[in-house]
């Protein structure tokens, strides 16, 4: 069992789950085309709370499965990428990397539609790519650049996508929950059939915030899945140091729950189809996924100060979600060695190109400032510090 470390020689065993070292195994696969059905089991049972776990058997595909490998490639290139330009001064403020976790924004975008509402905290890069974002639209916001998605007046932790569903990083802590269920509130006063994932962190789960949005939620049974991206460690502490009660599946009491391996894609997929079905029918529920970030908590944090590096490393090599489907895609002969590498030749190509591409485009003019501040037509005006020199009027 891998221990975390806070303070000083402080060990404490960090979770069950992080003991689990297989992967999905094929039970079933008939793969003349990569569109045949093929049978997963994901790698270790989910656990339930107030509800009958879903089945440990995914169906998928040879397709699905490559698509997979080459998502999650993607993002953990994207995110190592940020990680160089941060520390080549290209990208200021915060940011927080989402590598690690890929395969909670892989397995959620399989189950779901676009139509499906997903809100987050600031740990949002691979969730606005898995809705449709483009990496040139990334780079450029993380670097404060006009290509960006919200013009480079955003940054790392507002990324937003109302076309693809995306209703945005928020930078603070818990805030996003009670957005959430209110979009859940509209899918149900539509009847549109669709569901909001309303994402948090372990760190966010203690919020008071969060229990009175999920007590009107469950009152009102809207089709809210708030789901805790358990990384197990907050801004420099561990989960058992910040929560008495940190088996987050079951902090609902009344509202349904599921534990789930977030390091396995498949997991996920299946994990958020039963939520999706469950919500529609009943009202909310929680899903704990139990995952892990490699890089600290923001560019800030070194992220081994309060961890060791051997159990960083080990969950690497144990509980990688690539490496995972990697190991699938090579023992079930569906890729090669050899395909898979030119794979992530083409990932780091791809990235690369797309950074050229975003620190070409310019910074935004400083009367940007004034724009998209308030509603238009408002006549809002903008005065200097002593309230005498005008010096905008807002469109």
């Amino acid at each position: 069992m891998a221990l975390s470390r806070s303070g000083s020689n402080l060990l404490k065993p960090i979770s069950p789950f992080f003991s689990c070292a297989r992967a999905p195994s094929i039970l079933s696969r008939s793969i003349s085309s990569s569109n045949d059905s093929i049978t997963v089991e994901t790698s270790i049972p989910f656990t339930a709370h107030n509800c009958e776990p879903p089945s440990r058997s995914v169906t998928t595909s040879a397709a699905e499965l490559r698509s997979f490998f080459r998502d999650m490639a993607l993002m953990r290139r994207m995110e190592i990428a940020a990680d160089s330009l941060y520390k080549a001064k290209l990208i200021r403020g915060f940011c927080h990397l989402y590598d690690g976790q890929e395969a909670v924004a892989v397995g959620m975008e399989a189950a779901i539609t676009r139509k499906d509402c997903i809100i987050t905290a600031y740990r949002d890069h691979c969730t606005f790519l898995s809705r449709g974002g483009n990496l040139v639209e990334v780079f450029a916001e993380l670097m404060g650049r006009r290509a960006g998605m919200s013009n480079g007046k955003g940054g790392s932790m507002h990324f937003y996508r109302k076309e693809g569903g995306f209703y945005g990083g928020h930078g603070i802590v818990g805030a996003q929950v009670p957005l959430g269920c209110g979009l859940a509130f509209a899918q149900k006063y539509s009847k549109d059939e669709n569901v909001t994932f309303a994402m948090y962190g372990d760190g966010a789960a203690n919020q008071g915030q969060l229990f009175e949005a999920l007590n009107i939620a469950a009152l009102w049974d809207l089709p809210a899945i708030l789901v805790c991206e358990n990384n197990h460690y907050g801004m420099g502490t561990a989960e058992w140091r910040a929560a008495k009660s940190p088996a987050y599946y079951k902090r609902g009491d009344y509202v349904p729950g599921l534990k789930v391996d977030g390091m396995d894609a498949f997991a996920v997929k299946q994990a958020c189809k039963f939520a999706k079905e469950h919500a529609l029918k009943n009202g909310p529920i929680i899903l704990e996924m139990d995952t892990y970030r490699y890089h600290g908590h923001s560019m800030s944090d070194p992220g081994s100060t309060y961890r060791t590096r051997d159990e960083i490393s080990g969950v690497r090599q144990e509980r990688d979600p690539i490496e995972r489907i990697r190991k699938l895609l090579l023992s079930h002969e569906i890729s090669t060695e050899t395909e898979l590498k030119d794979i992530e030749k083409e990932v780091r190509k791809e990235v690369d190109n797309a950074i050229s591409k975003a620190k070409e485009s310019e910074m935004p003019d400083p009367s940007e400032l004034f724009t998209n501040v308030y509603v238009k037509g408002f006549g809002v005006e903008a005065y200097g510090a002593d309230r005498k020199e005008l010096r905008a009027t807002l469109p």
